[in-house]
């Protein structure tokens, strides 16, 4: 399983990735196979396949045949790429050689690495092996600087886990000690049907039910059995129960995404600072994300969790940010929607803080934030407004009905959200801590340090200059790069920004002329 290291090479000794990497692809592409090319396989036969008939043997006989074809390649090209590839721990570097015809050496300086994540998906699981993702929190080219091991045995992983991020200890305060600082209740499930997700996920399945219908041929079949049930029925209240049923089975899958997700959640301080998040039912993960590299706190709250009195919390550390891609869009998680409280407690405890700066009072912005909110959220309803009534005077007058319905709802729902993304509107200083709060559909309340803060980014518009507000956004490395304060007095926002960061933006302030007193 190892291979002696080059002459004249220190380090450690050369490694190879776990041999059960060639069942894990057989297994792979032999459920690409049945799950890609026989579905489309029926919607060209149009279900012929399932037919009677003297050539059906054969044709199943060479199907089965390109499809064993088909896996024992791509186990060899499998088997080629594990010979090929090899790692090692040094003392000063993690080193990664890969590649049959491109040759790709890469490599880490080990004291740059910030976290070490393990991923096993239920097949990896079963196989008892994991997918390890070594990070420095470096971004090269737009993405964050990582080597990946896929797969090594669980033990492996768990070995280079602790022997990559072995830190010294740092001294324990009494408020704020090692160990698990909160872990998932199965009560919060109640709040995920109340995301965005449960109707999306409702839209998809109703999409997937046409879809494998179309697959079979029975799509006809299909409309033509919604349409009988539905037969004495006046159109609106078929699209009532047909969107109420997308809702039930999108809440549903929006519990089943809940528990895969976050099923045995635990967040831990481990030794050395570094916060370990473990979770998954089917497919567990384990995060890492250390100290050194955390810059704040995010409390997330979507409409639906906040009016059920709950929060996410996330945090903002530098190589975690919303560019990471899909793949890792999920790391900055530290804890799912929970009751505020929990979460509140639970970002002191990250954050080492006897209270939470999330929660720090904040100063409200002036009114003419307020008429900005409105103008737009007006201006957005009454566009969609008038095209359904041109349309309707011009074509139908069924159009003029949907848009007097369509203005008795989204008016007085522009109104409010307006006015409540108004009063989410917010700033201050707490103690080490530069916190904003903005959103109403998606509110958010970042606490920034003040020492992570780079550079200040201040803009006015013509309209917010007659106003009397500017839009403030400090720059940093860590998170999604840039936070805003927006539509704050502009006397007030520079006020705040100098007090926030001292000395970063004074020289860029014209000095304000003392009064003449004896004039």
């Amino acid at each position: 399983m190892s291979t002696p290291p080059p002459a004249g090479d220190p380090g450690g000794e050369w490694r190879r990735l776990d041999r059960k990497a060639l069942l894990v692809t057989g297994a792979v592409t032999a459920s690409v196979l049945a799950g890609l090319c026989l579905p489309v396989l029926l919607g060209i036969s149009g279900g012929a396949w399932f037919g009677e008939g003297p050539r059906r043997g054969t044709a199943l006989t060479l199907l089965l045949a390109g499809a064993a074809l088909l896996i024992l390649l791509a186990v060899y090209g499998e088997h080629l790429t594990w010979c090929r590839t090899r790692y090692r721990i040094g003392p000063e570097r993690v080193e990664l050689h890969s590649g049959v015809v491109l040759v790709t050496q890469r490599s880490l300086a080990r004291e740059r690495i910030r976290s070490v994540d393990l991923t096993a998906n239920p097949l990896l699981r079963i196989l008892d092996l994991v997918k390890v993702r070594i990070g420095t929190g470096e971004q090269s080219g737009g993405k964050e600087s990582t080597l990946e091991l896929n797969p090594v045995s669980r033990a492996e992983g768990e070995r280079l886990r602790a022997e990559l991020l072995a830190r010294a200890a740092r001294p324990e305060s009494r408020s704020h000690r090692d160990g698990v600082l909160a872990s998932v209740d199965p009560s919060w499930i109640r709040y995920a049907p109340l995301s965005f997700v449960a109707p999306a996920l409702g839209g998809a399945a109703a999409g997937a039910v046409m879809q494998a219908s179309d697959w079979f041929g029975v799509q006809g079949e299909v409309i033509g059995w919604v349409a009988d049930r539905f037969e004495n029925t006046s159109v609106a209240a078929m699209i009532a129960v047909l969107a109420l049923a997308a809702l039930v089975a999108g809440v549903v899958g929006s519990l089943g995404l809940w528990a895969e997700m976050w099923w045995n959640h635990r967040l831990e301080r481990e030794p050395g600072g570094t916060l370990r998040v473990r979770r998954g039912l089917l497919t567990a993960r384990s995060v890492s994300v250390e100290e050194r590299r955390l810059r704040g706190v995010e409390l997330v709250e979507p409409l639906g969790v906040r009016l059920a009195g709950a929060a996410r919390l996330d945090a903002v550390a530098t190589g975690i940010g919303h560019d990471d891609g899909d793949a890792h869009a999920d790391l900055k998680v530290l804890l799912p929607p929970a009751p505020r409280a929990v979460t509140s407690a639970t970002a002191a405890q990250v954050l080492r803080e006897p209270v939470t700066p999330t929660d720090a009072p904040l100063t409200p912005h002036p009114r003419a934030a307020r008429t900005r909110r409105l103008r737009w959220a007006l201006l957005s309803a009454l566009v969609p407004l008038a095209v359904l009534t041109v349309l309707g005077l011009l074509l139908t007058p069924v159009l003029l009905t949907i848009a007097a319905g369509y203005a008795a709802a989204a008016l007085p729902a522009a109104v409010l959200l307006a006015l409540d993304a108004y009063r989410a509107l917010g700033h201050a200083v707490s103690g080490g801590y530069l916190v904003t709060r903005s959103g109403t559909v998606r509110r958010a309340t970042v606490a920034l340090q003040r020492g992570g803060v780079i550079g200040w980014v201040i803009e006015q518009s013509v309209f917010q200059r007659r106003a009397g507000v500017l839009t403030l956004t400090a720059t940093t490395a860590a998170g999604a790069g840039a936070y805003s304060v927006y539509d704050a007095d502009d006397r007030e926002g520079l006020v705040f920004a100098v007090e926030a960061v001292p000395g970063l933006l004074t020289p860029f302030l014209e000095p304000v002329p003392e009064r003449d007193i004896t004039s």
